[in-house]
């Protein structure tokens, strides 16, 4: 039992200590590229003046910009950050659907009534879904972001990680600034150059952006018109189909095959030939409205089916956790009651527990791919395969069960 006791805190004192070195390297390697890159930092902006003309940026804002750009050391390091944990469903939700964020959002809806009706019917997008997305960017103009928007995409767009991508969000934004009548001490926003009410990129502002409040300019970051007509306008040619919902909460019967969650894509008739049912317990519409099941905590915690306009959500943020946010604030936004399932109590996963769940299931022979710490798609089949096998319930969701059981099967391995 002692000599037990011992071999732990041997293991756990030299993984701090190897997690302690770790972090010493790649800070020091930070330290080194964020100085190497600062160096040559006037160098890369005059190789790109030939690129920023010919991608239509004029000689003037060129010469008016150009020399007053910044390199940011802080968003190099934002950039090369690396998560600790991997957040879970109750924590994400609960910090984003909470009191102050319906309750705020229910004065704006109130505020802008009027102004959102005449959205909707231009665009066919409910006020509610519009104020969700704004609480959700930035709490509602509370926080827009406090880094220069140029200087942040210059710093980015001399960094060779993604050099491409934001050299052209550079010329966008330079652009944005003639068409816009926009200047550099205003345009503050994300370390990524994400600006304004809405939080979009010089891309998105581009094709998006339009004026709500009729002064003839799009300003993204001083008019809530603005920011609203142009999420209106982005969230309509991201494809939003009008009179549908995102989805709903649904219960799920006793013995039900979580191998069909976050996976097939049924009916909304077949999904309740299945025995799924409202929140409520009463019966879902009959519809052949395509729709998905989701559960995001696992079996333990809410169900969602998921509807078309979803999809649409996930082309503003992909993330599966952003989409039910932005549709359950909505919900509570325009009236709806809270969740009827309780959100489980789930620890944090950290990245390195996660590549270890990973290494364990493609030792095993349960194919997820590469072992990156992410819990992607890849992982959850892994994660739902060993767990039929198990004789477990097949959610593909790392429960403690479930991760028990993963580790008893690695140690009768010799993992």
């Amino acid at each position: 039992m002692f000599a037990g006791i011992f071999l732990k805190k041997l293991i756990l004192s030299l993984s701090c200590i190897a997690t302690f070195f770790s972090f010493a390297s790649h800070a020091d390697e930070l330290e080194e590229l964020i100085s190497k890159q600062r160096d040559n930092f006037a160098t890369c902006l005059t190789s790109k003046v030939d690129e920023a003309l010919a991608s239509g940026v004029s000689q003037s804002r060129i010469d008016a910009e150009f020399d007053k750009l910044e390199f940011v050391s802080r968003v190099i390091e934002l950039d090369r950050r690396q998560p600790e944990f991997i957040s879970t469903f109750p924590d994400y939700y609960s910090k984003r659907v909470n009191k102050w964020r319906i309750d705020r959002g229910r004065e704006k809806y109130q505020e802008y009534r009027s102004f959102l009706k005449g959205l909707t019917e231009k665009y066919g997008i409910p006020g509610h879904y519009l104020i969700a997305f704004w609480g959700l960017e930035t709490n509602y103009g509370g926080y827009k972001g406090k880094m220069s928007t140029l200087d942040s995409l210059a710093t980015l767009a001399c960094d060779h990680r993604r050099s491409a991508f934001f050299t052209k969000e550079l010329f966008l934004a330079l652009k944005l600034m003639d068409r816009e009548k926009l200047v550099k001490d205003k345009m503050l926003g994300s370390w990524a150059g994400a600006m304004g009410h809405t939080q979009f990129m010089p891309s998105s502002y581009t094709q998006y952006a339009i004026d709500g409040d009729g002064d003839g300019q799009a300003n993204l970051w001083e008019s809530e018109k603005d920011a609203l007509s142009s999420a209106a306008n982005f969230l309509w040619k991201l494809g939003w189909i009008p009179g549908l919902r995102w989805g709903r909460e649904v219960k799920l019967p006793q013995g039900f095959d979580y191998r069909l969650a976050n996976s097939d894509t049924k009916s909304v008739n077949e999904w309740r030939q299945l025995g799924v049912r409202k929140a409520d317990d009463s019966p879902l519409d009959t519809s052949d409205i395509p729709a998905k099941l989701l559960v995001p905590a696992g079996h333990q915690g809410p169900a969602f089916l998921s509807y078309a306009n979803f999809k649409t959500i996930l082309r503003w943020n992909n993330s599966e956790f952003y989409g039910i946010a932005v549709g359950r604030l909505a919900t509570r936004i325009s009236g709806g009651g809270e969740l009827q399932a309780t959100l489980p109590d789930i620890p944090a996963f950290s990245i390195a527990e996660m590549r270890n769940v990973q290494q364990q299931l493609n030792t095993l022979g349960y194919d997820v791919g590469t072992t990156d710490g992410i819990m992607g798609p890849a992982t959850r089949n892994g994660i739902r395969k060993f767990q039929m096998d198990s004789q477990l319930v097949a959610d593909g969701f790392p429960s403690k069960e479930t991760l028990s059981a993963l580790r008893t099967k690695a140690l009768e391995k010799g993992i």
